[in-house]
């Protein structure tokens, strides 16, 4: 299983605790872990990802294991201890403002 981290209101939305567990079939990539994310949870389809193009959404940032990964194509492989379960794959709502 999968942990992910979902920022406050992303949770609200998906009626969860601060974690929610997938199960990603295949390799653990970020779009396997969001399209866990969006099965099980289909509220949260078009908050994360772009509907049409499944884009990471611009306020919208992901990381593990102390690591930016809002940057890295979709399919690459995330850090085997994300894979094992032992760290999350955190989605981050990015602050914007001045």
């Amino acid at each position: 299983m999968i942990r992910v981290i979902l920022p406050v209101h992303l949770r609200t939305l998906a009626h969860s605790g601060k974690e929610v567990r997938v199960e990603v079939a295949g390799p653990v990539t970020q779009r396997g872990v969001l399209d866990a994310v969006e099965r099980d949870y289909p509220m949260l389809v078009g908050t994360i990802r772009d509907r049409t193009t499944g884009q990471r959404r611009p306020l919208v940032r992901f990381f593990a294991c102390e690591e930016d990964l809002s940057n890295e194509p979709p399919d690459a492989p995330l850090p085997e201890r994300v894979a094992r379960g032992e760290e999350p794959f955190m989605v981050v709502g990015a602050m914007a403002g001045g």
